[in-house]
């Protein structure tokens, strides 16, 4: 069976929540499918054909923000109904507005929707509007539907049930480093130092948490934000320039050892976001026994966790009282239960619905 997958800008090693759920999820599923990927090329820094047994397909895209999901997708698309796989995976809801077309070519189409990509504060009314029309296309006219987030899940079963199912992110066993080169070289000390990692984007929440670290009174620890920006902005202008105004270390998109180093290492970890899918840097963060601080959105919350790790979201004081509290009960590790966020099992759940589509359940 053959299974292409579109919305993701590509894996390995490309930043994004969504290309983290591929790159860990498909290396199973290529055990028993023909996988193909499609890769956005500004995106890809390597020349590889074939990864674990995963074909790519680099196509020609563009970095524009609004514009990138649509051109990439449609082109995709397009190559789909040509090459007729027996599955169109689709990640997310912005490239879900093509699964009409899909359909109309016969194609049998499963929808991943990952996140409401319509609440984000970066995209203006239009955006809005037209990330609605996706969602509405892809949730209709998919075959089968699989969400990440329970909230989400919830939110459409009643009307989808017959097609959806939920299947959580994951997360792979830590690596866990005793090596400390790379925390040294950014003047870090081990457990002496905040984490929080994830793209630079409005709802991301680093605005915010800098300026809840700034209020930080005698305090020794160092903030560390770990993850890159999309698009040059005005937002990701002022996160640079706060972080310099507060000593707080900016490290760009990091991947291997010297992520695996900041986890290993760090004495707390925070996520501050206004939206999320599924967290996976906050399950990283947890398989790594980090005492943890996240705002209490929905998708947060559903995590599970103890009441008093949660914090009203944009709250800059609560913020600050909360990593007050959290530093002066260190140092300590946590114990999660993290026994259903593992890919394997993640992996043969979506085999079954696969398998469901096949059986003409829908």
């Amino acid at each position: 069976m053959s299974i292409f997958v579109i919305g993701t800008r590509g894996i390995p090693d490309i930043q994004g929540g969504v290309e983290r759920h591929c790159e860990n999820m498909y290396p199973y599923l290529s055990e028993y499918y023909n996988i193909t990927i499609f890769r956005r090329k500004p995106y890809v820094r390597d020349h590889l054909k074939i990864w674990h047994n995963i074909r790519f397909i680099d196509l020609t895209s563009t970095k524009i923000k609004g514009f990138e999901t649509v051109f990439h997708s449609l082109l995709t698309s397009l190559v789909c109904i040509v090459r007729r796989p027996d599955i169109v995976h689709v990640h997310n809801i912005g490239p879900g507005m093509f699964t009409p077309l899909l359909r109309l070519f016969g194609l049998k189409v499963v929808i991943t929707y990952h996140s409401p990509n319509y609440e984000h504060a970066k995209w203006n009314r239009w955006q809005k509007m037209i990330l609605r029309f996706s969602e509405y296309c892809a949730l209709k006219f998919a075959n089968k539907l699989i969400f990440v987030s329970r909230v989400q899940y919830r939110k459409f079963s009643s009307k989808y049930a017959y097609k959806a199912v939920w299947i959580p992110n994951g997360v792979k066993s830590p690596v866990f480093s005793i090596s400390t080169d790379y925390i040294h070289s950014l003047g870090l000390t081990e457990e002496k130092y905040i984490l929080s990692v994830g793209r630079i984007t409005q709802e991301k929440g680093f605005d915010y948490l800098i300026e809840a670290y700034k209020q930080m009174k005698d305090n020794d620890f160092r903030l560390v934000i770990a993850g890159g920006e999309d698009h040059h902005s005005a937002y990701s202008k002022q996160i640079v320039k706060q972080a310099h105004d507060n000593h707080v270390i900016l490290t760009g998109f990091i991947t291997g050892e010297p992520l695996y180093q900041l986890y290993s290492h760090a004495g707390l970890f925070v996520l501050p976001s206004y939206n999320e899918g599924h967290p996976i840097a906050l399950l990283e963060a947890m398989n790594y026994n980090i005492p943890v601080i996240v705002s209490d959105i929905p998708a947060n919350k559903e995590i599970g966790l103890d009441d008093e790790v949660y914090f009203q979201t944009g709250n800059v004081g609560e913020l600050t009282i909360k990593m007050h509290q959290q530093i002066a009960a260190l140092p300590r590790k946590k114990q999660y239960e993290m026994s259903q966020y593992n890919w394997e099992i993640i992996a043969n759940q979506t085999v079954d619905v696969y398998h469901r589509l096949f059986a003409n359940t829908v």
